[in-house]
């Protein structure tokens, strides 16, 4: 859950199934809750590195979508190498699920651009419910909810960093974090307002902050991960007390960060990469024909490389893709992808993975398409290329 305008019961504030958050999970990590969200590919979700401070390296991932709720285990987790629990640098994990998380819940992509301060964002998590106006409500014994919320970016942590230097508590690294505070409409609580010039009195019923439980959970700009929830925080000067109760505890005038992981998507893309279970090294590894199976989902791969010299090697290389049907159909054969792929330095080929729907019905092969498209530049236009996968029934067929 979340802390909002209107108490938790409100139904505008939960992120019910079929809405595009059945991808939004919670972890169990030894005593703790959080949340993550499923990135495509269905085997890894995106969280924070401080629900595994305690040493914990496991944990129990939890979907609730349209066709019922499960729990799958976690395989491996990955931490950020250089996460900094003092300061709260580079709070990003990811949990590798042991097996495929569930067709019914959504995948997401990273958001990728560097333009979110100032944009609206929705953040989802299954935190304790509060309101803004009392704050988290601490005895609250019911199972966990879902619940989601809108606020804007109002800044990186840089910007608080130049202004206020060593009199913070703490060091964040500029760039890598999206701050929000909780408004209420009045300006004596706007906290980045008052504290940093940057007025902006909230989104109404619509405005809400994270809380605790709501740890690892994302905000989306445009359906695409753009955060991950690390910390909420109250902060004031001996002539500006924005938070109106002078307690971290999720109220209004209190400000939260999020992990910004456009700043992070490289470490991000690559370790997902080396660790897709099946994934092909090399391009004679990879099947063009995919053995549906029974039930459940499993991994097919599309080996996409560079086919030209790249303009600047030192430098990122875009291309966005989407997979498309032919006999074989989105939702009932294969589950729909699409989004934006990068190559880094030292890149020329991705191996990327795309999930077959397993079922016990006697048809005949079936295939779809995957369309890769350059972005072109000033004197080139985009260029589209495609590939087609056989999923192979492997049923009889009366």
């Amino acid at each position: 859950m979340v802390s909002s305008v209107t108490g938790y019961t409100d139904t505008r504030n939960r992120a019910w199934t079929n809405e595009g958050y059945d991808g939004v999970v919670l972890l169990t990590v030894g005593n703790y809750q959080g949340s993550g969200a499923l990135l495509y590919g269905g085997r890894a979700v995106l969280t924070a590195a401080h629900l595994f401070e305690d040493g914990v390296n496991s944990a129990q991932v939890t979907f609730q979508t349209a066709t019922g709720t499960q729990t799958l285990a976690s395989s491996k987790v990955w931490i950020h190498p250089a996460y900094d629990a003092v300061n709260t640098n580079n709070d990003l994990a990811i949990v590798w699920l042991t097996d495929q998380a569930p067709a019914a819940a959504n995948r997401y992509d990273l958001y990728r651009s560097s333009d979110e301060v100032g944009q609206t964002m929705t953040l989802v998590g299954y935190g304790l419910p509060g309101t803004g106006a009392t704050g988290t409500l601490t005895n609250y014994g019911g199972a966990p909810i879902r619940q989601k919320a809108s606020n804007t970016f109002d800044s990186d942590v840089g910007r608080l960093t130049t202004v206020y230097g060593n009199d913070l508590s703490w060091a964040p690294q500029a760039g890598t974090q999206l701050l929000a505070d909780f408004d209420n409409g009045r300006s004596t609580n706007d906290a980045l307002g008052r504290l940093l010039g940057l007025s902006n009195t909230g989104l109404g019923s619509n405005e809400g902050i994270i809380t605790p439980g709501d740890s690892g959970g994302p905000a989306f700009i445009a359906g695409k991960v753009a955060g991950v929830a690390s910390y909420i925080t109250s902060l004031s000067t001996s002539t500006t007390h924005p938070d109106i109760d002078n307690q971290i505890n999720s109220s209004y005038g209190e400000i939260a960060a999020w992990q910004r992981v456009s700043a992070y998507q490289q470490v991000i893309d690559q370790t997902l990469r080396a660790n897709q279970p099946g994934a092909p090294t090399r391009a004679d590894q990879v099947q063009s024909h995919i053995i549906e199976g029974d039930s459940g989902l499993s991994l097919g791969y599309f080996w996409i490389s560079l086919p030209f010299g790249r303009p600047n090697p030192s430098q990122p290389l875009s291309v966005t893709y989407a997979t498309r049907d032919g006999t074989a159909k989105s939702g009932e054969d294969y589950l729909a992808s699409s989004g934006t792929l990068v190559f880094y330095p030292g890149e020329d080929h991705v191996a990327l993975p795309v999930e077959v729907i397993g079922d016990t019905t006697p048809e005949q092969d079936e295939y779809f398409f995957l369309d890769v498209t350059s972005q072109g530049n000033g004197s080139i236009s985009p260029i589209t290329l495609s590939a087609i996968r056989i999923i192979v029934n492997d049923d009889v067929l009366a």
